[in-house]
C-alpha cells in the first residue's frame, strides 16, 4: 500500500460504508422474509381449497325424500340441491355469477335472489333478472342405489339451462 492511500484511507471500510451495507443487508433479509410469508400464505390457502377425494362428494340423501319444485340448501356443501317438478336433481353453486356474493332460496318468491345488486335466478339457476352474466354454476349429481350423491369439487359454468344437466332417477 502506498504512503496516499495509508494516509487516505483508501482500501479500507470507513464506518459509513459499512453501516450502509449493513442497513441494505437487512432491508434485504426483511423482504425475502416477507416473500416467504407470502408464498406460504398463499400455498396454505390453496391446500385447504382443495377439497380431498372422500370429502369432494357429499352424500345428500333417500331421492325419494326430496319433493318436486323444491330447493334443499346442502350445509356440508357449498350448493343446493334442487328437486325439479319432472323430477330430476340439480345440484345448484350457492355463488352468484355477478360478483360471487352468496345467493340464498328465496321460498315465498321461488327464487334465488342475490342480496348485493338484485340478480334473480330460477329454480334452475337461468337468470330471471341481472345484472349475473350467466346461470348459476352446477356441480355432477349421479344416483346410486336411491341415494343422491355430489360431486362437490368443481363447479360447472354453463350458458343457459338444458334439460339434460338435470340427473333423474
Amino acid at each position: 500500500m502506498s504512503k496516499w492511500e495509508q494516509k487516505n484511507g483508501a482500501g479500507l471500510t470507513t464506518r459509513r460504508t459499512f453501516l450502509n451495507r449493513l442497513w441494505i443487508f437487512l432491508g434485504l433479509a426483511g423482504l425475502a422474509e416477507f416473500a416467504w410469508l407470502g408464498v406460504s400464505f398463499l400455498g396454505a390457502r390453496r391446500d385447504r381449497d382443495r377439497p380431498e377425494a372422500a370429502e369432494r362428494i357429499v352424500t345428500v340423501g333417500e331421492a325419494a325424500s326430496f319433493k318436486p319444485g323444491t330447493v334443499t340448501p346442502v350445509p356440508q356443501g357449498r350448493f343446493y340441491l334442487a328437486r325439479l317438478a319432472d323430477g330430476g336433481f340439480l345440484a345448484l353453486s350457492r355463488t352468484c355469477t355477478h360478483l360471487g356474493c352468496s345467493v340464498p332460496w328465496d321460498e315465498d318468491k321461488h327464487l334465488f335472489v342475490c342480496p348485493c345488486h338484485g340478480s334473480s335466478f330460477s329454480l334452475t339457476g337461468e337468470v330471471l333478472t341481472g345484472p349475473a352474466p350467466r346461470p348459476l354454476d352446477t356441480f355432477a349429481v349421479r344416483i346410486e342405489d336411491g341415494v343422491v350423491k355430489v360431486d362437490c369439487a368443481t363447479p360447472r359454468r354453463r350458458d343457459r339451462f338444458r334439460a339434460e344437466q338435470a340427473v333423474r332417477l
